[in-house]
């Protein structure tokens, strides 16, 4: 990968971003049947299927740019499905997973927020008007599925994992 211009910078974010999607795609079925509140599994699900519609999002990104959409593997996305796979092995009781399974989830939102954020900043700065839009409109579904996640974990699952740590 080279970086030198905002262009390839720009470029080597859509390509991060479009992988991490794509990985996302393959575990969230994991994630969706490995949780016992039925609220955040729902919630999960609606992601899932959201999650499918930012991938087609970066494709036509890609198409408006005119170049290619071969995505590498996001090493910042594998990592943070590894550490909700140890969350998954470890022994705990069903309602602290499920609250142990929002924050991972929520860890790779703020990596998609965080990744969407810049490419939206860099699409601006390069003049790419409507590819920006669609990254915005990205990134503020990621957002809304992050203040989701964080109100089923207080209005619900974290208060359940409390009641099992007495």
């Amino acid at each position: 990968m080279k970086l030198n211009s905002l262009t390839d910078l720009f470029i080597a974010e859509l390509h991060d971003l479009l992988s991490a999607e794509r990985q996302l795609v393959q575990i969230l079925p994991k994630v969706i049947r490995s949780v016992s509140h039925s609220e955040l599994r729902e919630a999960l699900d609606s992601h899932l299927k959201e999650t499918t519609v930012h991938e087609q999002r970066l494709l036509e990104c890609f198409q408006k740019l005119g170049i290619p959409s071969a995505p590498g593997r996001s090493h910042g996305m594998i990592g943070l499905i590894s550490a909700w796979m140890e969350v998954q092995e470890a022994p705990a009781h069903p309602d602290v997973r499920d609250a142990a399974t929002i924050a991972a989830v929520q860890h790779m939102e703020h990596y998609e927020i965080a990744g969407y954020g810049c490419a939206h900043a860099y699409a601006e700065a390069l003049d790419h008007h409507e590819v920006a839009t669609l990254l915005r409109l990205t990134l503020l579904e990621e957002e809304e599925c992050d203040r989701h996640l964080t109100h089923l974990a207080e209005t619900l699952v974290n208060a359940d994992a409390e009641l099992h740590a007495r």
